[in-house]
């Protein structure tokens, strides 16, 4: 079923939990990063943190051994690689960076059943040191969206989205998200498109609490099992709903109308 394109998140929806973090912690540098924190922009910190595992030694090859450790529950990978194989097109809308989710997707075995990662861009620099950069340039080209980090706008991404699949036809689109930035992409759905919210985090929070301003339909998941069971049905039940409508438009039956039934002449009965 070609029409359907599923959006998801990564840390937290993919992942079981925030990327950053996590690297960060695995390799010692957790009190820094809580110093640092209050003073300045997350995606800064990020590009900071990097600076200093790398003057402390920290090279790429080790940020790589932790991303490999980094917990996934043991369905999503099944989930995606069917939903997949029902036709369905995915792609990464994540406020991580690059160099972490392409590290992640590769050693998952998933690089080729995403056809697009949208995120913070990152590389390695001359001196081996990662550096990474806000998705959005918010000293020069402010995004303007008040409900997202100046770095990234990721309702914006998801319009770009959805114009350049405009052309291919109507499409359903899956949003899969769990934190407050996946609210305002939410909102960028339309009717007939269907928003996954991670039960108990905050994009589910934002949408009960302003469930009249989302057009799509809303289905909660709590962890990878139910992810992957509620994922499957909501495709599953796109594609039968799409059937169905192109079998009613190749199939239109011609009834005779009752008054012209009744006026047909009545069938003799024959003697013995």
């Amino acid at each position: 079923m070609a029409g359907i394109v599923a959006v998801f998140d990564f840390d937290k929806t993919i992942i079981d939990l925030d990327s950053d973090n996590w690297v960060v912690d695995e390799l010692g540098f957790t009190d820094l990063f809580n110093q640092l924190l209050p003073t300045m922009p997350w995606n800064t910190l990020m590009d900071t943190m990097m600076k200093e595992l790398h003057s402390q030694g920290k090279t790429t090859d080790d940020i790589v051994e932790v991303l490999k450790r980094v917990p996934i529950h043991p369905r999503i990978i099944p989930a995606i690689k069917a939903a997949h194989a029902l036709g369905c097109e995915l792609r990464i809308v994540s406020d991580a960076n690059l160099f972490f989710i392409e590290t992640i997707v590769k050693h998952l075995g998933l690089s080729d059943y995403f056809s697009e990662i949208n995120t913070n861009p990152s590389y390695v620099d001359e001196e081996g040191r990662l550096r990474i950069f806000p998705y959005h340039d918010f000293h020069s080209s402010p995004h303007g969206c008040n409900l997202c980090p100046p770095n990234m706008c990721k309702g914006m991404i998801m319009e770009r989205i959805q114009a350049s699949v405009a052309s291919e036809g109507k499409k359903k689109f899956i949003y899969l998200g769990d934190g407050s930035g996946d609210f305002c992409p939410s909102l960028k759905l339309r009717e007939g498109d269907h928003v996954m919210p991670r039960k108990d985090y905050p994009l589910w929070d934002l949408i009960c609490k302003n469930r009249p301003h989302v057009k799509a339909e809303i289905h909660e998941w709590s962890d990878g099992e139910d992810l992957e069971s509620v994922l499957l049905q909501l495709i599953n039940t796109i594609s039968m709903e799409e059937a169905n409508k192109l079998f009613a438009v190749e199939c239109k039956f011609e009834t005779i109308p009752m008054a012209a039934h009744e006026a047909l002449p009545q069938a003799l009965s024959v003697p013995h």
